[in-house]
């Protein structure tokens, strides 16, 4: 597969299967500069695999499990690498993991996905396709765990009036790396709901995306996060309206707390000249809890036609408000308990969105954890 060619736009650079297609990143390149490349062990100059992760599947009765070798012709087909790591895990994965949702067909209960590091100390390389056939439904759920050096691609077909819902969550060991694309492509009158949670390790980078290719599809990501100390965690999304009458809606928050705690979120929203009636609005909050930490968020927007229901983006990082914890203080909380109260009440919004009652109630009980601290 060689290099696609998309419409122009400064948000979006060219995508390839080709490793040799990227250049080594060097930092001073606009999609890599928040990024910490001493840390990333390599995975951006090629790092050798050899490492590898558990892939446990726990799957709705509905839902077809498969693994695939390499040329699998489902592999691939709705998303293009844009950077060199994602390449890179594209052309080193040596076995994939495909679910397939039969049309029409309702999962009775999410699909699990466990994800578990052996060691950091080898880079490993994944791959996961997910197929939601026309009108079917179903939830997926992406848990990491475990001490890794990991690089994946992950696709989402979801089909012409189906409905998926994936939650990823990345609770890794305090030493893991892990690099992933997360891209799902929608047929006409689809929706397609991503939660990210990001907890655990030394480096996170999740890039999630989405395309539509016909009109009537409908987009809502989701993320919440907790960065520590030393911790780097950062999002990068990417919503490419490239046709008529679609909806996107992205809103993502986190918390910060320790010295060197970074946190980067790069939301991007392209509206082609082909997306008449497109409506979406981005948002992004951060909320500092300690001095020593750093928060980069920017979010892009890029319209090239005129004709469209509605656009917008905001993003937000500050302290506390004093004035809310007074509030809580003179009813006789004490400090602590008022500061925990508010920084719940802020990712408890977005927390309660989860639809899997297990994953919400864990989600909760690793902020809590991280507030305890």
């Amino acid at each position: 597969m060689g290099l696609e060619t998309k419409p122009l736009s400064t948000l979006h650079g060219k995508s390839s299967y080709d490793v040799a297609d990227f250049p080594v990143p060097t930092g001073r390149e606009e999609e890599w500069r928040f990024t910490p490349l001493r840390r990333l062990r390599d995975l951006h100059k090629g790092a050798e695999g050899g490492g590898e992760v558990d892939v446990v599947i726990e799957a709705a009765p509905e839902v077809k499990v498969e693994r695939v070798g390499r040329d699998d012709p489902r592999l691939g087909g709705a998303y293009a690498p844009t950077d060199r790591v994602s390449a890179q895990a594209y052309s080193s994965f040596t076995e994939a993991t495909v679910l397939t949702v039969p049309k029409e067909a309702v999962a009775s209960q999410p699909t699990v996905l466990r994800i578990t590091g052996r060691d950091a100390a080898q880079a490993a390389y994944g791959h996961t396709t997910v197929v939601v056939e026309p009108f079917a439904q179903a939830t997926v759920v992406l848990a990491h765990t475990g001490s890794a050096t990991y690089a994946d691609n992950v696709e989402f077909v979801v089909g012409d009036g189906a409905k998926l819902s994936v939650i990823s969550v990345q609770d890794w060991a305090d030493d893991a790396v892990h690099l992933s694309h997360q891209h799902a492509r929608l047929g006409r009158d689809a929706s397609f709901t991503g939660f990210a949670v990001s907890l655990g390790g030394d480096l996170l980078r999740i890039a999630p995306s989405v395309a539509y290719t016909a009109p009537g599809g409908d987009a809502e990501l989701y993320g919440v996060y907790f960065v520590d100390a030393g911790q780097h965690i950062e999002h990068r999304l990417l919503v490419d309206h490239a046709v008529p009458h679609c909806r996107s809606r992205v809103d993502y928050r986190g918390a910060l707390q320790g010295q060197d705690a970074h946190a980067v979120w790069i939301g991007d929203v392209i509206i082609r000249a082909e997306g008449e009636g497109t409506d979406t609005y981005e948002l992004n909050r951060n909320l500092v809890l300690t001095d020593g930490t750093r928060v980069d968020s920017v979010p892009n927007l890029e319209i090239l036609t005129g004709e469209v229901v509605g656009a917008g983006h905001a993003s937000a990082s500050g302290r506390l408000d004093d004035e809310h914890l007074f509030y809580l203080q003179a009813r006789g909380i004490s400090k602590e308990d008022a500061r925990r109260m508010v920084v719940l009440g802020f990712l408890g919004q977005l927390v309660e969105r989860i639809e899997v009652p297990e994953i919400r109630e864990k989600v909760q009980a690793a902020i809590e954890a991280e507030l305890e601290r």
